[in-house]
């Protein structure tokens, strides 16, 4: 009697667990995660060989931003496609077996979304955004889609070795584009402070035009009745560089 009772009480138990499991992997599956690809502090220092190719990136996200092998412009992703805006301001498609030596990808769900009416400029944009945020202590991927009177966004050239660092190629080298009355989606993350060196801490935008031809990593700008999408990521994941100047670089 008693073990067809601890039987009884196995199967009861076995079927308690079996029922919970579907609602604990849906939980689990939506555990909105981002990934990034090295850090922020190896790219300052002129980490650019490309680490990872587009056709993985895409397995982590399909949103995202970040730059190309050898530092070779603005990389924008949005919805799935990614490209990529050279110092000719033009917006080029990235192709699976290119690499990227650092980018910050989610796949990109709204959580909260937030109409923005009227014009304001990047700073009163991002006093809006933060006082909608719970918490400053969690990374955000934010989309803005919407109208932009005044843009002002930079590429980058491709660099050959022996590589400057990044505030180097930014001050002497860097294109700077004034995009006026246009249409587009700003891609974006808003990192935490404590992820500094790692990530940009605060506000990083890439720009991207609705028909996808023009963008650039944004600087400045003013917004006109735009909406603002926001998804919290409470996973992070971090795929680092498998080569020489990586595990050279002071990254103290």
């Amino acid at each position: 009697m008693k073990l067809k009772r601890y039987l009884w009480l196995a199967l009861l138990l076995a079927a308690i667990v079996l029922s919970l499991l579907p609602a604990y992997s849906q939980q689990v599956r939506q555990l909105a995660s981002g990934f990034q690809v090295s850090t922020l502090g190896a790219l300052n220092l002129g980490v650019y060989e490309g680490a990872a190719t587009f056709a993985q990136l895409k397995q982590h996200g399909d949103f995202g931003l970040g730059t190309v092998d050898g530092l070779d412009g603005e990389l924008v992703g949005l919805d799935g496609k990614f490209y990529y805006v050279k110092t000719d301001g033009v917006a080029y498609p990235v192709a699976d077996q290119v690499k990227t030596p650092f980018a910050t990808v989610a796949f990109f769900h709204t959580e909260d979304s937030l109409r923005l009416n009227g014009q304001m400029n990047y700073l009163e944009l991002q006093q809006q955004i933060d006082a909608r945020l719970p918490t400053e202590n969690l990374p955000y991927a934010i989309r803005i889609r919407g109208n932009f009177p005044y843009l002002k966004v930079r590429s980058v050239p491709k660099q050959s070795p022996p590589y400057l660092p990044l505030s180097d190629v930014v001050s002497q080298q860097a294109a700077i584009f004034e995009l006026r009355n246009v249409r587009g989606t700003l891609v974006g993350f808003r990192m935490p402070q404590y992820l500094k060196g790692v990530n940009v801490a605060g506000y990083h935008f890439h720009f991207i035009t609705s028909d996808r031809t023009s963008g650039g990593h944004l600087l400045d700008g003013e917004l006109l009745d735009s909406r603002v999408d926001i998804e919290t990521l409470r996973d992070w994941q971090m795929m680092l560089p498998d080569n020489t100047a990586f595990k050279q670089a002071s990254l103290e």
